[in-house]
């Protein structure tokens, strides 16, 4: 009599980040009834007590399809088979590729057995930036083309989805991530919250927060995860989270504040002292003037030097942007955003171009001499240049960029000193970079000649960082105070843009309106 075969069973299993706690109970039960086990080999470590005395087979990291068809191999014979996989086996993982190799007359009875993902696992470390819509993006052009990864990408960004990207960075695959960083920024906020997380719940573990514009200036792996936000996402204590509910994103609230905005007004895009300034000078001859600002901390500095303007503040991202100027029929769009603020100046011109309306950039004259032999190409030559001259080196290049230094190789052979404005969260990233309390300074500036000398006498700075900012942000201050004191004073050239329309003093922006005006 013939013997019946016995039919077999294959279990696809996920194990979740490297962490036995996390592995479900039913995976657990299906790893102790099988036979056989199917793994890379690093997986083993984690379910070790749970295998002892199976059959092992472990292709390596690369050989996923092999891995796959030996365990469909094994259950098609009437075995009990366990297919393993980190995260959750059917996400980026190797679910899809057992079924892709399963045949419609195979018999074995299949078992997908969930797991903790790396973005529910990225997403519990850093707080709770998933709780409302979110996107998951791989970075790996293996199994997919790189121009759909960008479209993709881009997209994500235009919908102001949170998203976590995968695979962010290999040996071989090193730009990438630098390109899709860009996308986002164009139709993100530039202070979009952002955690960068490395090793989830594995041996050397490491959580950060940092803004969207502060990620082009870090280095990844494939052992890290990248969670952005959107534009509700905010922090409290060390966390972050994006609400549940967008109450105030509605559609009516949406008209409501685009139909409080004055008709025809020019637009200033502020948020530097002298950029204030103008807009405040062009309300008080009586044209409709409405102020942008990128953070609220700005939106309340716009309120008190701008009377008569309107002040419109806030995580405002691309979309919010293109809506408002389109809604209000913006008259004339003033570029007077930091002469470092690259990405918004770069935002603003598309915008001009794409809606019709024109643009003017008002720039403060610079004030560092062609010829200065302290001048820095960019932040990182900054960095190199400063390693090298000073023990006890003072930042006074803002916020944004204080990772480039403190994260440069060899930074922590130095003490570092940094000044940023007295925004909570310019504050806490500086703490979150390892600065010390007693080594940050936290005020509105800019700060007059005597107060840059009593301060670096009294910390013992030898050397001073900080950018071509001109005279509204204090150069001239800076540079008599390093001469004084006898230390280098290290300067950030400009990055160049393409403007349009270029002016550089108060005269030359009323003349330029008038023409673009009639008046």
């Amino acid at each position: 009599m013939e013997a019946v075969k016995k039919k077999g069973v294959l279990n696809l299993v996920s194990v979740g980040p490297g962490f036995e706690e996390m592995i479900i109970p039913r995976a657990i039960e299906a790893l102790r009834e099988s036979e056989v086990i199917v793994a890379y080999e690093l997986y083993l470590r984690w379910i070790a007590a749970h295998i002892e005395g199976k059959e092992i087979h472990t292709p390596p990291l690369t050989q996923e399809r092999e891995r796959a068809l030996l365990a469909i191999e094994q259950a098609r014979a009437g075995r009990r088979v366990a297919l393993i996989s980190s995260g959750d086996i059917g996400i980026y993982a190797m679910a899809a590729l057992a079924f892709d190799d399963m045949r419609e007359d195979d018999t074995y009875e299949v078992n997908v057995i969930p797991g903790v993902t790396s973005a529910n696992a990225c997403a519990s470390l850093l707080g709770s930036p998933l709780s409302h819509d979110f996107a998951t993006l791989s970075l790996s052009n293996l199994l997919c083309p790189w121009t759909w990864i960008e479209q993709r990408a881009s997209h994500i960004a235009q919908a102001d989805l949170a998203c976590v990207l995968y695979n962010v960075q290999s040996a071989g695959r090193q730009e990438g991530v630098y390109r899709i960083l860009q996308l986002m920024l164009q139709h993100k906020a530039p202070h979009t919250l952002c955690g960068v997380v490395r090793n989830a719940y594995r041996p050397g573990q490491k959580v950060t927060i940092h803004r969207l514009d502060e990620l082009p200036g870090l280095q990844f792996d494939m052992l890290t995860s990248i969670v952005i936000g959107n534009r509700f996402t905010q922090r409290k204590r060390d966390w972050i989270f994006t609400p549940r509910g967008y109450n105030d994103w509605s559609e009516e609230s949406q008209a409501e504040e685009v139909a409080q905005l004055p008709s025809q007004a020019v637009w200033v895009f502020a948020g530097t002292s002298d950029g204030n300034a103008l807009a405040a000078e062009l309300a008080g001859q009586g044209r409709p003037v409405v102020v942008s600002t990128a953070t609220g901390y700005g939106g309340e500095l716009a309120r008190g030097d701008c009377p008569g303007a309107f002040v419109w503040s806030g995580r405002q991202g691309l979309e919010a942007r293109r809506q408002a100027l389109r809604d209000s029929r913006a008259r004339v769009l003033v570029d007077a955003t930091h002469p470092f603020a690259v990405q918004m100046s770069q935002q603003l011109m598309t915008l001009s171009q794409e809606l019709g309306i024109p643009y003017l950039r008002y720039e403060r004259p610079g004030e560092l001499a062609a010829d200065d032999p302290h001048a820095c190409a960019d932040m990182e030559d900054a960095a190199h240049k400063a390693m090298a001259m000073g023990q006890r080196i003072f930042l006074a290049t803002g916020s944004k960029d204080l990772a480039t230094f403190l994260q440069a190789p060899g930074a922590q052979e130095r003490q570092w000193f940094a000044r940023v404005t007295a925004d909570p969260d310019f504050i806490s990233r500086a703490l979150e970079l390892g600065l010390p309390r007693a080594h940050l300074c936290a005020m509105q500036g800019p700060f007059s000649q005597a107060f840059n000398e009593a301060l670096w006498r009294d910390w013992g700075i030898d050397c001073v960082v900080t950018k071509d900012s001109g005279e509204a942000g204090g150069y001239h201050a800076k540079a008599e105070a390093a001469r004084a004191l006898g230390i280098p004073l290290l300067t950030v050239r400009r990055p160049p843009l393409d403007y349009p329309q270029v002016a550089h003093d108060f005269g030359s922006v009323r003349a330029h309106l008038a023409a673009l005006t009639g008046g």
